[in-house]
C-alpha cells in the first residue's frame, strides 16, 4: 500500500532533518500536506547515545513535527556508500511512499554520510521511476528534488523558507535528541550544552532569515532554474 506523501525528507541520521530543515517540515505539515521522513542509519556509530535511545528520540521528534510517516532503513552509520543495493533500498521506499517532493542533504560537506546520502538519494529517485527495474510496486519518480544546505552555511542558497512561526517547534524537535547534548565544557564544541543549543540553532536560522527579510529561515538549493509567472509579485525586495 502506498502512502502518497507530498514531501519526503531523506537524511543520513536521526536529527539531521530536524536540524537542517525541521522548520520547513513543520511549516509544510501545518499547511496541510502529508510529510514523511526516511532516516538511512540509526546513528549507532555516533560518540553519544545509542541506536535504541536515538530511535526513541526520533519517534518523539516525529510526533512534535506532526509527521505522517517515519522509518529507518538501518544502513550502516559512518558507512553510507555509493552502492547499488543501498540505492535500490531507497528506491523501493520511494515507490512505496510516492512523494511529490524529496528533500535531500547537499552533495558536499564535512560528514561523508551527509553528502553520500544526497548522492545516492538522487540516484534512488531516478531508479524508482524505471518501469523494468526489479522493484515492487508501480514506478514513481518525485516531481521535485531540493537540497537542504544548512550544514554548508557558506553556500549561497537558491531559496530560503521563512520559518519564523515554526522556530520554537523546530527547537523543541531538536531538543528531543537529549542524548546529543553535553554538560561538559570540553565537549561543547561538538556537543553543545542544552542551554547553548537555542543560540546555535537561532544564529544560523537568523543568518538565512535576514537574506529574505525574515527573522528565521532555512536554506535550500535546486539544480534547475525556477520559473516565475508574475514578476510583479516576486517575493523579497531587491533594494
Amino acid at each position: 500500500m502506498s502512502l502518497d506523501l507530498d514531501v519526503l525528507s531523506i537524511a543520513a541520521h536521526p536529527d539531521d532533518t530536524e536540524l537542517t530543515c525541521g522548520g520547513t517540515v513543520i511549516k509544510t505539515v501545518e499547511a496541510g500536506y502529508r510529510v514523511g521522513l526516511l532516516d538511512l542509519t540509526a546513528g549507532e556509530s555516533g560518540t553519544r547515545g545509542n541506536a535504541g535511545l536515538r530511535e526513541l528520540e526520533a519517534a518523539k521528534a516525529a510526533k512534535i513535527m506532526g509527521l505522517a510517516h517515519r522509518e529507518n532503513l538501518l544502513l550502516p552509520d559512518a558507512g553510507i556508500e555509493d552502492r547499488r543495493d543501498y540505492k535500490l533500498k531507497i528506491a523501493q521506499k520511494i515507490r512505496e511512499l510516492r512523494p511529490r517532493t524529496v528533500i535531500l542533504p547537499y552533495w558536499e560537506g564535512r560528514h561523508p554520510d551527509h553528502y553520500a546520502a544526497g548522492k545516492i538519494g538522487y540516484e534512488a529517485c531516478f531508479y524508482a521511476g524505471l518501469a523494468r527495474l526489479a522493484l515492487e510496486g508501480r514506478p514513481h519518480r518525485p516531481r521535485k528534488i531540493i537540497y537542504s544546505t544548512l550544514y554548508v552555511p557558506s553556500l549561497r542558497p537558491t531559496f530560503v523558507v521563512d520559518i519564523t512561526a515554526q522556530f520554537e517547534k523546530k527547537l523543541k524537535a531538536v531538543l528531543a535528541y537529549s542524548s546529543q547534548f553535553s554538560d561538559r565544557k570540553d565537549m561543547q564544541n561538538l556537543f553543545p550544552a542544552r542551554e547553548d543549543l537555542r543560540e546555535r540553532v537561532a544564529s544560523l536560522a537568523r543568518h538565512f532569515g535576514l537574506m529574505i527579510g525574515a527573522r528565521y529561515g532555512e536554506p535550500f538549493v535546486t539544480t534547475e532554474v525556477a520559473g516565475v509567472e508574475d514578476i510583479v509579485k516576486m517575493p523579497v525586495r531587491s533594494i
